[in-house]
């Protein structure tokens, strides 16, 4: 029997990484992405944002890079990112 919490993870930690939400455009993707987040990474700067639109502006790619301190760390930012009703995918 496989349990994964006995697993190790293959990223060493703290470590860079870049966490992608991508939804409908608008102020509110924005601000419900930014505050996931912040809920995990309190000390996150504006200059960790990327924001690009689709080519016709209807949907928004959302690029955090954050200083990640542990895989929980990581995975509750992603429960909280895949929940969000603003959110259809995050990467």
């Amino acid at each position: 029997m496989n349990d994964d919490s006995n697993q190790t993870s293959l990223l060493k930690f703290p470590c860079q990484f870049s966490v992608k939400a991508m939804g409908k455009s608008g102020p509110a993707l924005e601000l419900a992405v930014w505050e996931i987040v912040r809920r995990y990474v309190p000390d996150i700067t504006e200059d960790a944002i990327s924001i690009i639109a689709s080519k016709n502006g209807t949907y928004t790619s959302i690029t955090l890079t954050v200083t990640a301190q542990s895989k929980q760390q990581l995975d509750d930012i992603y429960q909280d990112l895949t929940a969000c009703e603003h959110v259809l995918y995050a990467l």
